[in-house]
């Protein structure tokens, strides 16, 4: 169901659904992930989530970038160029589309997660751009009723 509501709130207490870990990424134990989607933007390019998932250690390949603010439990977190790093509720971690990370949750581990698709750079500076013109062109007045009717 989609919702046209211009706030949307929820709890963090939800009903989370199987997310199964790639298999050939898990490299020990038999972790087992589970989300629940918060919100989707309008383009289907951003989404906030809840995301947990039991003991174990795994290869991780983003193809999006990731805020992470860790909710609850534990992880260590190895990449190239970074030594193995632990990481508990209230510490938040980006990774940038292309990263790859090991994870080891150490206990049961609970993060929210705010996931956003890159765009191509000449997409987005062509929208700066645009948003910079429409703002000159357009009086303050006009751009207001204009995004009102948006």
């Amino acid at each position: 169901m989609i919702s046209h509501a211009l706030i949307e709130t929820s709890k963090l207490d939800l009903n989370l659904t199987p997310r199964p870990i790639e298999p050939s990424w898990i490299i020990e134990g038999n972790p087992v992930a589970q989300c629940h989607v918060l919100s989707r933007s309008a383009d289907g390019l951003a989404s906030t989530m809840v995301w947990e998932c039991s003991e174990g250690r795994f290869n991780w390949y983003y193809d999006f970038d990731e805020t992470v603010l860790i909710l609850e439990g534990s992880i260590v977190l190895e990449s190239d160029g970074m030594p193995p790093t632990r990481y508990t509720a209230g510490d938040v971690i980006f990774f940038k589309d292309g990263a790859h990370a090991k994870w080891h949750v150490e206990n049961r581990v609970r993060k929210l997660a705010f996931c956003r698709k890159t765009q191509p750079v000449w997409l987005g500076f062509a929208l700066r751009v645009f948003l910079k013109l429409r703002k000159i062109v357009l009086p303050a007045d006009e751009r207001q009723v204009t995004s009102l009717a948006s």
